[in-house]
């Protein structure tokens, strides 16, 4: 399900941005269908679109990473008109589709793709204080790997979600775990949901509490989820905050214990089948469910200094996944599970005429027990840091400098003991095993998740110059350097075949673009 919310197009001029470089071409189109008038009525578009020839363009330029070229590839196209009054009403229809592929040779193909379409308006009465909001949208998610000599991984969800608060969506998942077993699902599911909020200022203080009302009607369940934000200012340059809330789901995210770099993510509505807690009891509940807590602390420790650091703790009173120890086809598909999350956010923000810099540093523990052994998952990420600077000078402040640099540490893996011959034998006591023709069974370690891949940090850089050619024309000229000091940082590893594929190495590129 995506929730698209965007800018409207100009509603006074048509103008757009064309762009090209090695990687990419991209541009934008807007302008006004009937312009902006007097009364504040409107009618608008934007249209938005952006191809990647890497893959072929590398084959010439980038031919020392790859003589046949980069394996990287997609394609983003958006459009959205709007028709407003000056009342405040208005409505806007959209439609977008995005795809991504990666194709390594002989290891591995990857691909996303996500379509959609809708529309959502907003109605205002006239000598009203009452807001009528409501939103009809479709969208189709498709992700599907597969890997050489596996069987295909695959997983789609559409979602139509309508009316005020009403989801619908289906759910298409294939996987097969590492004793060959198939796990599928093509399931619809319906959402009915609600919610009634309510804000008050007492002093420097200011309380939001809300009440959610959720009914899975494919499940039969509801869930009341009571929710509170409160912000206090100390003073004028300290606030604190705090948000919390219990929160319930139905769409399930899977992944494969066999993957060393998890780049497949399956979705799944909740199972109609009974479900056996940790505790060996069967669960009267088929929904996930939490509690978040999280606090924060915002500080103007000078002029063009600002500091936030927030806490945070989430509950996860029951998750549902896919079942890793099945071992016979009449098992059930999934497991229950509990777990936390924990953690820290800090970051520095600081702004001073031409100069901006950004410093964040998160500190986070992910983990879940599933009756058998406590583990953490595969997006478990101790430490995670990024720090942007930039600086614009010259005349008309044509000229902008910016640097990046990200590290993450290394996600989860379950390591490997050993490889078997594995025999299907599908026919059951009629096979020989004599004859029959094995394929590579991997033996995985008994404690899931024990192992860390490397760190992954990168540092790039950019320069671009604007050239006013008019009052309206602008072109603007960049050269940017990628992966700086050349890191080698995982991409992809095949386990079978003990075969890394990293991602991209030191690029550098440069463009232009014109903007009208």
């Amino acid at each position: 399900m995506v929730d698209v919310t965007t800018r409207d197009g100009n509603k006074k001029e048509p103008d757009g941005m064309v762009s090209v470089s090695p990687f990419m071409a991209k541009g934008v189109l807007e302008g006004p269908i009937s312009k902006l008038n007097d009364q504040g009525n409107s009618i608008s578009y934007i249209l938005t679109g952006k191809h990647s020839y890497l893959d072929q363009s590398s084959k010439t330029i980038y031919n020392y990473v790859d003589t046949a070229g980069i394996p990287y590839g997609f394609t983003d196209l958006y459009g959205k008109l709007s028709i407003n009054t000056g009342s405040g009403s208005n409505i806007d229809f959209f439609g977008f589709h995005y795809r991504d592929n990666a194709t390594f040779r002989g290891v591995t193909e990857f691909g996303w793709r996500t379509t959609g379409v809708g529309m959502d308006f907003r109605v205002v009465p006239g000598q009203s204080q009452t807001v009528i909001d409501g939103n009809v949208s479709y969208s189709d998610y498709r992700t599907e790997v597969q890997e050489a000599d596996e069987r295909p991984k695959e997983s789609a969800i559409r979602g139509l979600k309508y009316g005020f608060d009403v989801n619908g969506f289906k759910t298409i998942f294939e996987f097969y775990n590492s004793l060959g077993l198939k796990v599928d699902q093509n399931q619809n599911t319906t959402e009915l949901g609600g919610y009634v909020k309510y804000r008050k200022k007492f002093g420097n203080l200011v309380i939001e509490p809300s009440l959610r009302l959720q009914f899975y009607a494919s499940l039969a369940e509801f869930s009341p989820e009571p929710r509170l934000g409160l912000k206090y200012n100390i003073s004028d340059n300290v606030r604190v905050k705090l948000g919390s809330g219990i929160y319930s789901q139905n769409l399930i995210s899977s992944s494969s214990d066999r993957d060393v770099v998890n780049l497949f993510n399956g979705f799944l509505s909740g199972p109609e089948e009974n479900l056996t807690n940790t505790d060996g009891e069967t669960s009267n509940s088929k929904l996930q469910r939490a509690a978040h807590v999280i606090t924060g602390l915002e500080w103007d420790v000078m002029k063009n200094l600002e500091a936030n650091i927030e806490p945070y703790y989430k509950r996860f009173f029951q998750l549902i996944s896919i079942n890793r120890q099945k071992l016979f086809a009449s098992q059930s598909n999934f497991m229950i599970e509990n777990g936390d999350a924990y953690g820290i956010d800090l970051s520095l923000r600081y702004r001073k005429r031409g100069f901006y810099a950004y410093a964040a540093y998160s500190l986070g523990y992910v983990e879940r027990y599933d009756g058998e052994q406590t583990y953490n998952p595969n997006f478990d990420r101790r430490h995670s840091v990024n720090i942007v600077s930039s600086y614009t000078f010259g005349k008309n402040q044509g000229w902008e400098a910016s640097v990046r640099w990200n590290l993450g540490s290394g996600f989860p893996f379950t390591k490997t003991q050993g490889f078997y011959e594995k025999l299907r034998l599908n026919e059951g006591v009629g096979d020989s095993y004599q004859t029959e023709n094995g394929e590579i069974g991997t033996i995985f370690d008994d404690n899931l998740n024990e192992g860390r891949l490397p760190y992954y940090h990168r540092l790039d850089a950019s320069i671009k110059k604007k050239f006013f050619l008019s009052t309206n024309v602008t072109l603007t000229a960049d050269a940017s350097l990628s992966n700086i000091y050349n890191r080698k940082n995982i991409f992809y590893f095949d386990r079978v075949r003990y075969k890394r594929v990293n991602q991209l190495p030191i690029l550098p590129t440069a463009g232009l673009s014109l903007s009208f």
